[in-house]
């Protein structure tokens, strides 16, 4: 799939990272990606969706090769971002699919700008992360300033991906241990204190577009009861729970992700999206791979 990366401007000027996957009247796909992540994590998913969407995929502020703003940072902020990134693009509107940080933007995009949302999928993602948010978050973006991003990869890792996944898989564990490593201190806080700070509880009901809820089993991040109150509290949305999987689901588990994208799609849409996805899942699965995302060894 042809790749074109640009640099767009957000309304406060800022520079953000972007990268077109073109494909000329297919779905069009916006993917927002992961807390101290970049747009690369999608990259599975994308491959799995060549040919069947044209897929926007970029780095939030702060993350990646986007400028690296200082605070502070909202959600609103960051949705106001995928707007500017949309308009720069020539789009009026596209499915929405973000996980974690990403899912929480996508949850505050669909609310400020719900007209520009054809579809929604929230992966291994929440509303709302509690009481003691504000104070947990806070913390925890203070760390890499102290200790280091270094101190924090085990936790990482073990939080994104099972342990099989780790085993089998240690080449993409440490690509994505790269993209962390290269994270800005300031920015880190910046982006965990929005997460703190975000409650998108109140915006849910209100949501009229076909939404999906995606989380995996083992997700100790958000895990299943968060995923459980997004779709008991958004109409006619659906769940779906991938067996053994952990907090990053588009990496651990691609092929998932990109079927379930598919059917995020608006109907006169999907049949074009969905066809292509379930023709390859299907020709893997006689090839012998597992049902979540990549080939284990037996």
């Amino acid at each position: 799939m042809a790749q074109t990366t640009s640099i767009a401007r957000a309304k406060d000027g800022c520079q953000l990272s972007y990268r077109i996957y073109a494909n000329p009247g297919k779905p069009r796909l916006a993917l927002i990606h992961s807390l101290a992540l970049s747009g690369a994590m999608w990259g599975e998913v994308i491959a799995q969706l060549a040919g069947a969407a044209e897929i926007l995929a970029y780095d939030c502020r702060g993350h990646g090769q986007s400028e690296r703003r200082p605070g502070p940072y909202s959600v609103e902020l960051f949705a106001d971002d995928l707007a500017a990134l949309l308009d720069s693009c020539g789009w009026s509107s596209a499915v929405v699919a973000g996980c974690s940080m990403g899912g929480c933007v996508a949850q505050a995009f669909a609310a400020r700008y719900p007209q520009r949302v054809r579809g929604l999928a929230l992966v291994d993602t929440t509303a709302w992360y509690g009481p003691t948010a504000p104070n947990d978050w806070k913390a925890r973006g203070a760390r890499p300033a102290k200790d280091g991003f270094p101190s924090m990869m085990e936790f990482q890792l073990s939080r994104w991906f099972s342990d099989g996944f780790r085993r089998a898989h240690p080449d993409v564990a440490n690509e994505i241990t790269q993209v962390f490593l290269a994270n800005d201190a300031a920015s880190y806080q910046a982006a965990c204190e929005m997460l703190g700070n975000a409650d998108l509880r109140a915006a849910l009901p209100a949501f009229g577009m076909p939404v999906s809820v995606i989380v995996g089993q083992e997700d100790y991040a958000t895990p299943v009861a968060m995923a459980q109150y997004l779709h008991e509290s958004i109409p006619n949305s659906t769940l779906r729970v991938i067996p053994g999987a952990r907090h990053t689901t588009p990496v651990e588990c691609p092929r998932d992700i990109a079927a379930v994208l598919g059917r995020s799609a608006p109907q006169n849409d999907t049949d074009r999206l969905s066809t292509g996805i379930y023709r390859r899942t299907r020709l893997q699965l006689s090839a012998g791979l597992r049902p979540c995302g990549r080939e284990f060894p037996e």
